[in-house]
């Protein structure tokens, strides 16, 4: 009962919300992070009332299963946008936009954080500085998806965002586990090549392959329903069997294998909206019927941000370092590869800016950095820290990008009570 009660709640405060920020004219996604704040642990949930907000962090975690789930679901969902008549208009610009504006990102925080090493080398150790430079890399494609949704953004800036966004991940993927074999050989005292090169470059491989074998399975077996509820169904099923695949680990000759849920999931909605021609109207279906486990994972995740980071002025400091600079280098690298591939001039000027959101792919990056100790243990709070201010006035950002490239209209959404007076005068 007490689960379920939480849940509620959660859904009912991050709707409330929603409606209040409508009037201040913020983005949905922003309000579903303060009402996740409200009743966390730290606020509302510190009354210790049974059922009335989230108690513990640790009570949050055990719901891990949500945003695992809802993870998986927004992957699968910008897999669409990798369809081939898209791809054949701006393929290229997004692949090479989406590696170069994360490397750039990398380089700006490296150089940044490793120069403040050697200032408070006691309180910034270098394998945390260069871990925390490929974890600057990543965005969070959740908080800018919901934007584009919530507004119904459309024109060259949305068509080009979200598969950047995406090949970010993959990006950053690749350049957190380079650096943190980096790191470790720096703590260890020795250069382990296979956890620099060879590891990352498989869990991006194989995430691939996996996404695409189960991409194809799942359209095979959509084709024998008919019915538009069943074929929901099956892609439920799917989305869940991915995740759940994706979640596998184990060790060969050695070589450690994974996945990454993202990739994999993104490779599956790719596969599938590219080879089966009724894709479009499914995942638009998937979409509503993801809606209220999009809202309890945004709140989710405003309640398990630790608010007590800010008693530490250290971790502030070089949060605050670490969030200028990854701006700095999101907006520098995606304006600089946006004019070298000649794209609208409203790509160049506000491409930058919504890629600004950061927190899941972070957060999970910095999970794997505690592995380290205490250097990991500094990594995870700065992440934390940052995340918390990220997508806070991320999303706001991306709206307001997206709005002064033109691509939101000032009529953004109709009300659905509206839109039903009208057709009922109309058949009148």
């Amino acid at each position: 009962m007490e689960i379920l009660l939480c849940l509620s709640v959660a859904l009912f405060a991050g709707l409330m919300l929603s409606r209040l920020a409508k009037l201040v004219q913020l983005p949905a996604v922003t309000a579903y992070l303060v009402a996740g704040i409200l009743i966390g642990p730290y606020l509302i949930g510190a009354l210790q009332v049974e059922g009335f907000g989230f108690n513990s962090i640790e009570q949050i975690k055990g719901l891990s299963i949500i945003a695992d789930v809802a993870l998986g679901f927004i992957a699968f969902s910008i897999g669409n946008e990798f369809r081939l008549s898209q791809l054949k208009k701006n393929g290229k610009q997004a692949t090479v936009i989406g590696i170069l504006q994360a490397v750039v990102t990398t380089i700006f925080v490296d150089a940044a954080l490793i120069g403040l090493h050697f200032l408070i080398p006691e309180k910034l150790p270098l394998p945390a500085a260069i871990i925390l430079g490929a974890i600057a890399s990543a965005t969070a494609p959740a908080a800018t998806l919901m934007v584009v949704r919530q507004y119904k953004a459309k024109g060259p800036l949305t068509d080009i965002l979200l598969p950047i966004v995406a090949l970010d991940d993959a990006v950053g993927l690749v350049l957190f586990a380079v650096s943190f074999g980096i790191a470790r050989a720096l703590m260890n005292g020795k250069i382990d090549m296979i956890s620099i090169i060879l590891e990352p470059l498989l869990e991006v491989i194989l995430s691939l392959l996996l996404g695409a074998v189960m991409g194809f399975l799942f359209d095979w077996f959509e084709q024998f329903f008919h019915s538009r509820s069943k074929r929901l169904s099956m892609s439920v099923t799917f989305v869940f069997l991915t995740v759940a695949l994706s979640m596998m680990k184990f060790e060969v000759f050695g070589i450690h294998i994974a996945f990454s849920p993202l990739l994999v999931c993104m490779m599956l909605g790719t596969i599938f909206c590219n080879i089966c021609d009724f894709s479009e109207e499914l995942m638009d279906r998937v979409d509503r019927w993801t809606a209220p486990l999009f809202i309890l994972f945004f709140v989710l995740s405003g309640a398990e941000l630790e608010l007590h980071l800010f008693k530490d002025p250290l971790i502030v400091c070089i949060g605050l370092v670490y969030i200028i600079f990854r701006c700095l280098g999101k907006y520098s690298g995606a304006r600089f590869s946006a004019q070298m591939m000649k794209c609208d001039p409203n790509i160049v000027k506000y491409l930058g800016i919504t890629l600004f959101p950061q927190a899941g792919v972070a957060l999970g990056m910095a999970l794997k950095a505690e592995q380290l100790g205490a250097e990991g243990a500094i990594v995870a709070n700065i992440t934390l820290f940052s995340v918390l201010i990220y997508e806070l006035i991320g999303p706001f950002l991306t709206k307001i990008s997206l709005q002064k490239a033109g691509e939101i209209r000032p009529e953004g959404k109709v009300s659905a009570r509206d839109e039903h007076l009208k057709q009922k005068q109309l058949q009148k």
